[in-house]
């Protein structure tokens, strides 16, 4: 009997390991971390149980990763946004990178819509215990709050970072709610056209002229 190699060895057990990934994010994606199993997981991957024990210690550190993952890619996705914009972009202009990932991801499906939905179930606070994502979040909120200090210098810095949060708020209800369907069927430009005024008009605010 010819024992395999190492190396092959090792590609198939990232192999393994990948595809448990990819199916904790699929049905984690489609229900959330509540509504998923582990045989659920290791069929859809087509993978044992010993393989999740071995790669990741249970079903939660699985999940874990997984939600990491996502979280961590589209935490990237939108500092790339937000580093894209010149020195005083509008509120159009920030809006439009602000919602872009997930623009992108509506437009994309599949994988990507899947990473956005399951960031969406986790909120816009950085998961307790997830400390290395932390910076990330700052940077995000930092890069936001100074382009929207810069249009609306009337408005405090707790407001504005309250106005934020509800945009990404909403954001994270869209891709989850019924009406992403209907979203994902329009063209790219179309739930651009869409989607930007509503970011737009939650920085903005309103205020009674009387």
């Amino acid at each position: 009997m010819v024992e395999e190699k190492p190396d092959l060895r090792r590609e198939a057990g990232q192999r393994r390991r990948d595809s448990l990934l990819e199916a904790a994010l699929e049905l984690l994606a489609e229900r959330g971390q509540e509504g998923v199993t582990l045989r659920e997981i290791t069929d859809r991957a087509g993978a044992n149980v010993a393989a999740v024990s071995y790669h990741f210690g249970s079903l939660k550190g699985l999940c874990d990763t997984t939600v990491e993952q996502a979280l961590e890619r589209y935490l990237d996705a939108q500092i790339d946004a937000l580093d894209s914009l010149g020195p005083a972009p509008t509120l159009t202009e920030l809006a439009e990178a602000f919602a872009r990932p997930m623009m992108r991801a509506l437009a994309a499906g599949g994988r990507e819509l899947a990473v956005m939905r399951t960031v969406a179930r986790v909120g816009i606070e950085p998961p307790q215990g997830w400390g290395r994502l932390t910076g990330k979040f700052e940077q995000i909120r930092h890069d936001a709050a100074r382009a929207l200090a810069a249009q609306l210098p009337d408005v405090g810095k707790e407001e504005l970072a309250f106005r934020a949060r509800c945009a990404a708020g909403m954001l994270n209800w869209l891709v989850l709610s019924p009406i992403n369907a209907e979203l994902a069927a329009k063209p790219a430009a179309e739930v651009e056209r869409l989607l930007v005024p509503a970011v737009a008009g939650a920085f903005h605010g309103y205020r009674n002229p009387a």
